[in-house]
């Protein structure tokens, strides 16, 4: 039982994993998205003519910056739908680029919606659902998927491993993918995985 009980507690921990290694680049730019929560957070945060919902995206030291450009753009936004357009995407772009300087990662512009990584569509569906069970079953079986295939492939080479010299570089070749894939699965187990990590 409590074995069992062991075994998916590690599904879980390596489906999180998983989550911060097939993520790529761009997922972990999730708020640099038109669709993210920071921009879909400002459009009701501009709706309703109310900054504060906003400053759980920025640093204590960047209210004052966000306040400021909040104010500018609600003065502007009321001349017109060009100028409305013109002014809240210079809102957003301001407020994604502060956010992500106060986490310590790069800014480089608004990307479109369908940038988003499904991954991190699912997270963002979880939460907002209540469950996380989907997310954990696409993670894990994507992460079992990967370890078998490079499983697979390691072990097929093995037994000819030593019928040459080239067979025994494919065999070595394929053991490193495949070591390296399960390294970096634990690696990230063991150390989790920051926001705006590379």
């Amino acid at each position: 039982m409590a074995g069992r009980y062991s075994a998916r507690i590690l599904v879980v921990f390596l489906g999180i994993a998983l989550l911060f290694i097939v993520v790529s680049k761009n997922a972990f730019a999730h708020c640099d998205t038109l669709d993210g929560p920071v921009v879909q957070t400002a459009r009701m945060a501009l709706a309703e003519g109310d900054v504060t919902p906003l400053l759980k995206w920025v640093q204590v030291a960047d209210e004052k910056e966000i306040r400021s450009a909040f104010q500018k753009t609600l003065a502007v936004r009321t001349k017109g739908a060009e100028v409305k357009e013109l002014a809240d995407m210079y809102f957003f772009e301001t407020l994604v680029r502060v956010h992500r300087t106060g986490e310590g990662a790069p800014y480089t512009g608004l990307k479109p919606g369908e940038a988003v990584d499904p991954a991190v569509a699912l997270a963002d569906q979880a939460l907002e659902s209540g469950t996380v069970d989907k997310l954990v079953g696409v993670l894990t079986n994507a992460m079992a998927n990967g370890i078998r295939q490079r499983f697979q492939q390691a072990s097929e080479t093995k037994k000819h491993a030593d019928e040459s010299v080239a067979a025994g570089r494919e065999f070595v070749e394929a053991y490193v993918v495949f070591t390296h894939y399960v390294e970096g699965l634990h690696a990230n187990i063991k150390g989790g995985g920051a926001h705006h990590s590379e």
